[in-house]
Parts: structure tokens; C-alpha cells; sequence
């Protein structure tokens, strides 16, 4: 996505690279807890939500790696300003972690979770239109369901 709208080689080496180490502020959740095949409790999401936090003050403490920071701490906000952590809203949300959101929405809805099976490229690609303009950035969407039907079409299956 991010080299579809043109960013920096630089820009895209540092979306590369944060989105490596965009969950690593879950060492401070259990396993138990990530491993739960149900619904979590108030208190265990709390303790989820934590994790891009986390994440980024891990980061904060290294020379030349707050840019990075930035963008794994926005990672789960959301275009309506409903995410987390900081309910930014809109283009508030650094552009690398809107980018990051969709890309680790799309990976995550088409990777085995404890709580539900993987979902097909099909509906993985349903889902992120219909959270388009709540959820994520309408003009992300569009570029990754492209790039999603381009992979599908070059590996020979048809779209739709």
C-alpha cells in the first residue's frame, strides 16, 4: 500500500519494520490470556489494548526508533476515533500505522486465531470494505483490496 501511494523507500522500510515488531507489547499479556478460546472479559481486553503502548515505550527507549514508536502506538485506532489507544480519529492517525491497521486486519481475519478459524480472502476482503470510512481509511481499503485481487488474479483464481 504504501509504495502504491508513492512513500519513500525510507517511509516503506520503516512500515516494513514496525509492522515485524507491531505486537510485541503483548510480553506483558499472558498466554492465557491470548490464548483464550472465548470472548475476554472487560478486564483481559483492557489488558490487549495495552500492548501497542507497551510496544512503543519499549521502542521510545532507543535512539532514533521514536518514528517507529509512533506508528506501532496507532496501530489499532480507528477512522471513527473509536480504537485504541488514544481515539484519534481520521487523519490523526499517522499515515504508516493506517496502513498498518489494514494489512494487520487482512492478516489477521486470514490466520488461525485461538477463538475462530481463518476466513477466506473472500471474506476477509467483505469485511475490510464494510469497516471502510469506520474502522479504517476508505482510500487504504480500495488499494489493498487492488493489490489483494492483483495476487489473486496472478496466482490464477478469479475475484468476486
Amino acid at each position: 500500500m504504501a509504495k502504491r501511494l508513492g512513500l519513500s523507500d525510507e517511509t516503506v522500510e520503516k512500515i516494513y519494520w514496525s509492522a515485524l515488531r507491531h505486537d510485541s507489547g503483548k510480553v506483558a499479556v499472558s498466554k492465557e490470556t491470548l490464548n483464550k478460546k472465548q470472548r475476554l472479559s472487560e478486564e483481559d481486553y483492557e489488558k490487549i489494548k495495552q500492548h501497542p503502548v507497551v510496544a512503543s515505550e519499549l521502542l521510545e527507549g532507543y535512539a532514533g526508533l521514536t518514528e517507529y514508536a509512533k506508528i506501532i502506538r496507532h496501530h489499532h485506532e480507528r477512522w471513527d476515533g473509536k480504537g485504541y489507544p488514544d481515539g484519534l480519529k481520521g487523519e490523526e492517525i499517522p499515515l504508516e500505522s493506517r496502513i498498518m491497521a489494514v494489512a494487520d486486519a487482512f492478516d489477521a481475519m486470514t490466520s488461525d486465531r485461538p477463538y475462530r478459524k481463518t476466513l477466506s480472502v473472500e471474506v476477509a476482503k467483505d469485511q475490510l470494505i464494510r469497516g471502510s470510512k469506520t474502522q479504517f481509511d476508505d482510500r487504504l481499503v480500495r488499494i489493498m483490496i487492488s493489490i489483494i485481487e492483483e495476487d489473486l488474479q496472478a496466482e490464477g483464481f478469479s475475484s468476486g
